[in-house]
């Protein structure tokens, strides 16, 4: 993983849980569900990232 994706899918991460933070203290369900669903695509992205950089370490073997 690259550091440049690395930080690109820890920044929605936390993005993602600010918005769900803000949406649950203001009862905003919408924005709630907003930052669930983009820190959840955060975590696909860095997963993603990961299981490219493990298959590149079993084909450098």
């Amino acid at each position: 993983m690259s550091a440049k994706d690395k930080a690109k899918a820890k920044a929605e991460q936390v993005k993602g849980r600010l918005k769900e933070t803000t949406g649950k203290a203001t009862g905003n369900l919408g924005k709630e569900a907003e930052g669930r669903a983009e820190k959840a695509k955060g975590d696909v992205r860095e997963a993603a990232d990961k299981g490219r950089d493990a298959l590149k370490r079993k084909r450098g073997r």
